[in-house]
C-alpha cells in the first residue's frame, strides 16, 4: 500500500492523477513518463478513467486493462531508480452497483485508486456532467429539467455515498460540480443551503480518513482549484492527507499550477 501521507510530507515532486491514450488523455504513457522524469518528479501515477457499464468515449474499455497494466510494468522497469511509477485508476462511482468498492477493481492488482463522481442519473440514464459550463447547461436542461439545485444535491449525495462505500485511496475533485453550477448561477456556492451541504460533505470526508486531492486542472482556465480554497483549512486542521495533483491530460500540463496550490496549502498549515 502506498503511504501517501509520508510521500506528501517528504516531497512535493509527485503527481498521482493523470490521463493518457488509454482514456481521454492526449499523450501516451511513455510520453508522460518522460515528461515526469524531465520535470524532476519522484512519484508519478497513471489513472485512466475506469471501465464502466455505460457508454462513454472518455473511459478505458475493460478489454484494454491488461495492455495498460503491462505498459506500466514496462515503464516501471525502464525508469527504475529514477522515477517511481504506479498503476492507478480513476474509478467512477455510478451508484450501489458500480464504484471503487466493486470487486472488479480489487482484482486488478492496482497500486491505488481515485474515487470520483462524473456521472449522475438523469431522466433518461446516466449523464456525464463533467464537461465545460456550456455543455453542463445544455445537459442540465435536457436531462434534469433545468433543476440546478437537484443536480448539486444529487452530486454531493453521490460523493457521500461513495465515501461511505469506500474501496478507494484518494478522493478526486470532490466539489467539482461547483465550477459549472457557479457558471450557471453566480454566487450559488455562497447560498446558505449550498454552504450547509458542502460543510456536511466535508465533515463526512474527514470522518472517513480518506486522502483528498487538490486538483489544479481547472485553475489556468477558471481560476479555481477543486476543492475550492474555502475548504482547505478545515481539511488541513483535521489532519487529512492532502495531495496536490494536476489531473494532466497533456504532458505540458503535468505540473500546472501545483506550485501555487502547494504554497497556499503551506501557508494555511503554518497559520
Amino acid at each position: 500500500m502506498i503511504d501517501f501521507a509520508l510521500i506528501s510530507r517528504s516531497t512535493d515532486r509527485y503527481n498521482f492523477h493523470s490521463h493518457t491514450q488509454f482514456c481521454d488523455g492526449r499523450n501516451t504513457m511513455a510520453e508522460f513518463a518522460a515528461a515526469a522524469a524531465a520535470a524532476g518528479m519522484e512519484h508519478y501515477g497513471f489513472t485512466p478513467h475506469s471501465p464502466i457499464p455505460v457508454e462513454s468515449p472518455c473511459n478505458m474499455p475493460a478489454i484494454q486493462v491488461p495492455e495498460y497494466l503491462a505498459e506500466v510494468a514496462r515503464l516501471r522497469s525502464l525508469y527504475a531508480g529514477r522515477l517511481n511509477l504506479y498503476a492507478g485508476m480513476e474509478v467512477d462511482y455510478l451508484g450501489d452497483d458500480w464504484g471503487p468498492a466493486h470487486p472488479y477493481f480489487a482484482g486488478l492488482g492496482l497500486d491505488y485508486t481515485i474515487g470520483s463522481v462524473h456521472f449522475l442519473p438523469g431522466n433518461d440514464g446516466m449523464v456525464d456532467i463533467d464537461g465545460n459550463p456550456q455543455s453542463f447547461a445544455r445537459k442540465l436542461d435536457a436531462h434534469f429539467g433545468g433543476d440546478l439545485r437537484h443536480v448539486v444535491e444529487l452530486y454531493y449525495s453521490r460523493i457521500e455515498d461513495m465515501v461511505r462505500a469506500g474501496g478507494f485511496d484518494i478522493l478526486g475533485h470532490y466539489d467539482k460540480v461547483g465550477l459549472n453550477a457557479s457558471a450557471c448561477c453566480p454566487g450559488i456556492e455562497d447560498e446558505r443551503w449550498y454552504v450547509d451541504l458542502t460543510d456536511r460533505v466535508t465533515g463526512a470526508i474527514i470522518d472517513s480518513g480518506v486522502a483528498v486531492e487538490i486538483n489544479t486542472k481547472a485553475f489556468h482556465q477558471a481560476g479555481r482549484f477543486s476543492p475550492d480554497r474555502r475548504h482547505w483549512k478545515r481539511l488541513a486542521d483535521a489532519g487529512v492527507t492532502i495531495l496536490v495533483n494536476s489531473d494532466a491530460h497533456f504532458t505540458e500540463l503535468i505540473d500546472v499550477h501545483r506550485a501555487e496550490a502547494l504554497d497556499i496549502l503551506r501557508s494555511i498549515r503554518n497559520s
